[in-house]
């Protein structure tokens, strides 16, 4: 019974493999290359092996590839045909080949064909048929980055079709089954034309360039949304210096603004050549002279190129301003005309403004010390010095001797020719030269009066420290010349003129300006420097002369190049001075310790720093100048609140003068939501 069941089975596994055999059918029919194919619930792996028997090919198959396949052939294949049929039949059950280099095919899900190692092919070795291949096609007219999403509309995704562009290079890289590569290869080729690209160039004769090519942008204007077609809208541009205007586009809508810039010319042909320029930043007058000397330039120009044909009065240009208006009114040719309104445009501009602060800081130190001993023997011994800050010990005691009161002796006589009488009369002494001379005394003055011996002793020091901080700012446009100062006029005597005896004297005198004075002058070089030719001068009243007052004076003109806001050294003065001074009697003086008591000594020290700052700033628009002048008007004013907060001394109840606030520069217009909420409530307020 065992026996008989093993037999059962062995004759029913060799009768399966008959059948097996059978449906396939893959035996030679007529031909040795002719093949016939029927599978029906084939294993996929098994008719995957019989295929590479059969073409003799080596085929490693995905784990991943399961499943059994039902088809059928009612005709003869040749080996081509029938290697496609094996394709046709992968591709039906989602699996793709890759063939390798080596002729070596690999079967694996369609969705992970892309990943494999999908050979690159071009254009001739591209073949047909369900392959996996990748190929990369350089678009030449269109862009990728919008064909790319309208190709992958037709792209084989579900089945392991990739399509991916590169954007810079304008190429575009597809991956999938031969035949599905190839199809959208064709459909990117027929869509990647190069369409009409001719250009006609229409010269004006009577219009300008700029105006036309703007009135036929406003008709060509899409009215609404898909109105005219994109390709149906030329594409005009003005060349302003040949004056012509160029159209691109379709053929019949270039034609179309063709033939409408050609009715445009002609219609502007019969308008007058007088035209009136507005002008918003510059000044008329200052611009007729250079106006002039352009339309000069061009006349002769146009003689010389040919157009001697133009008689005289046409080819005259006449340019003048109306200052009420700040207009220019100009008649010219439409050549001339065009080349004048470029020259305005480019001159009546805003132009920038510059802001130039300097800074002056004088420092001065100055310290003295003198020491003297003089004394005087009733005997006629003196030792006495001179040296302009100290009082002569002999004028000193000459002057005390007339100081002193004095008694005179005198005789009376009487009536009575004998009678004699003696008197004692006092008289005052004259304290004017004492006076004078101790008026002169600076410093401590000690005397010291013993017996027949008298001495005098003067110490002074001095010290003097000053600090100058002077900050001028001007504004002013780019390239025109500022000044300000900041101090007073001094009258100086130029001359005098006397009569004959004196009679009718008179006095010439020029009043000089003493104080801080700045003058600049501004250029805006390309991108943010600018040079300043400056003059800087810091001036002072330093005393009294024999002649007349001395004035101090240190002034600066240089030129110089500064980064906007940056600060610029203009230059500076740093001295010292140190002087000794020594009046002694020889050899006496010399002794140690003894000898000062026959010497005088006085030592000065003065040293002076003075140094000079710039900053340009520029301001390019109005809301810089407003930023700059609130910053500048809030620190004046809260410099006032200092002082309103400390008051007046003496008076109490008085308020300093104080800016108003200024917010200006802070206030932004209402948003819309802001404006209705106002409105409403308002209206609630009116129904209340």
């Amino acid at each position: 019974m065992g026996k008989k069941l093993h037999l059962t089975k062995i004759k029913k596994g060799l009768a399966r493999y008959a059948a097996l055999m059978l449906a396939a059918g893959l035996s030679l029919s007529v031909s040795a290359v002719e093949y016939a194919a029927n599978f029906k619930g084939t294993d996929i792996n098994e008719f995957i092996n019989i295929v590479g028997k059969n073409l003799n090919k080596t085929i490693i198959i995905d784990p991943n590839v399961r499943g059994n396949i039902n088809v059928r052939s009612y005709e003869l294949m040749d080996e081509s045909l029938y290697y496609q049929f094996f394709l046709n039949v992968l591709e039906v059950y989602g699996y793709s080949v890759t063939e390798m280099d080596s002729g070596v095919l690999k079967v694996v899900r369609s969705s992970d064909g892309k990943k494999g190692n999908v050979p690159l092919v071009e254009g001739e070795e591209a073949g047909n048929g369900d392959v996996m291949i990748t190929r990369v096609v350089r678009v030449k007219n269109v862009s990728v980055q919008e064909l790319g999403p309208l190709i992958r509309q037709f792209s084989d995704q579900k089945d392991g079709g990739h399509v991916t562009n590169l954007n810079s290079a304008n190429v575009m890289m597809l991956t999938g089954h031969a035949a599905s590569v190839n199809r959208l290869v064709d459909i990117i080729k027929s869509v990647d034309q190069a369409g009409d690209k001719r250009v006609d160039i229409v010269k004006l004769n009577h219009a300008t360039a700029d105006d036309v090519v703007s009135v036929v942008e406003s008709i060509y204007k899409d009215s609404g949304k898909g109105a005219i077609p994109d390709f149906l809208i030329p594409k005009v541009v003005a060349d302003s210096r040949t004056n012509s205007v160029i159209v691109s586009g379709e053929s019949q809508a270039r034609s179309r603004a063709t033939d409408l810039i050609k009715r445009l010319d002609n219609e502007l042909e019969n308008q007058g050549n007088t035209k009136v320029f507005y002008l918003n930043y510059a000044k008329a007058e200052d611009l007729v002279k250079v106006l002039q000397g352009v339309s000069k330039t061009l006349q002769e120009d146009a003689q010389g190129g040919g157009n001697k044909t133009r008689s005289r009065n046409k080819n005259e240009t006449s340019i003048e301003a109306h200052p009420d208006s700040n207009s220019l009114v100009i008649t010219a040719q439409p050549d001339t005309m065009r080349s004048l309104s470029q020259v305005i445009d480019k001159l009546d501009i805003r132009r920038a403004q510059v802001l130039v602060e300097a800074i002056v800081v004088e420092v001065f130190e100055s310290d003295g010390i003198n020491f003297g001993l003089q004394w005087i023997s009733e005997q006629g011994g003196m030792l006495q010095f001179n040296n302009g800050s100290t009082v002569p010990v002999g004028s000193l005691a000459v002057a005390a001797e007339q100081a002193r009161d004095k008694e005179v002796k005198g005789t009376i006589v009487g009536t009575d020719d004998n009678a004699v009488s003696n008197t004692v009369k006092t008289v005052e002494g004259d304290l004017g030269p004492l006076g004078q001379l101790l008026g002169g005394v600076n410093g401590l003055a000690m005397g010291i009066i013993k017996n027949d011996w008298g001495a005098i002793v003067q110490a002074i020091s001095t010290d003097t420290k000053s600090n100058i901080l002077a900050t001028p700012s001007v504004t002013t446009m780019d390239n025109e010349e500022a000044s300000m100062i900041v101090g007073q006029e001094v009258p100086i005597i130029t001359g005098s003129t006397s009569g004959d005896n004196n009679s009718n004297p008179f006095q010439t005198v020029d009043r000089q300006e003493v104080g801080i004075k700045l003058k600049v002058t501004p250029q805006i070089n390309d991108g943010s420097a600018v040079q300043l030719t400056i003059e800087q001068e810091v001036s002072s009243v330093s005393g009294a002369t024999a002649v007349d007052i001395s004035v101090n004076k240190r002034a600066i003109n240089t030129t110089v190049i500064a980064d906007d806001g940056g600060m610029v050294i203009l230059g500076g003065l740093i001295d010292e001075d140190v002087q000794e001074s020594v009046s002694k009697v020889p050899l006496l003086g010399d002794i140690p310790v003894i000898g000062h008591l026959f010497k005088s000594t006085g030592t000065t020290k003065r040293k002076r720093n003075l140094l000079v700052f710039i900053r340009p700033t520029i301001i390019r628009d109005s809301r810089s100048m407003n930023e700059l002048s609130h910053s500048k008007y809030n620190f004046i004013r809260t410099e006032q609140q200092i002082q309103q907060d400390d008051g007046i001394d003496l008076m109490p109840f008085e308020a300093t003068p104080v800016l108003p606030e200024w917010n200006d520069a802070l206030v932004l217009p209402p948003t819309y939501e802001e404006f209705l909420n106002e409105q409403n409530n308002k209206e609630r307020g009116n129904d209340d």
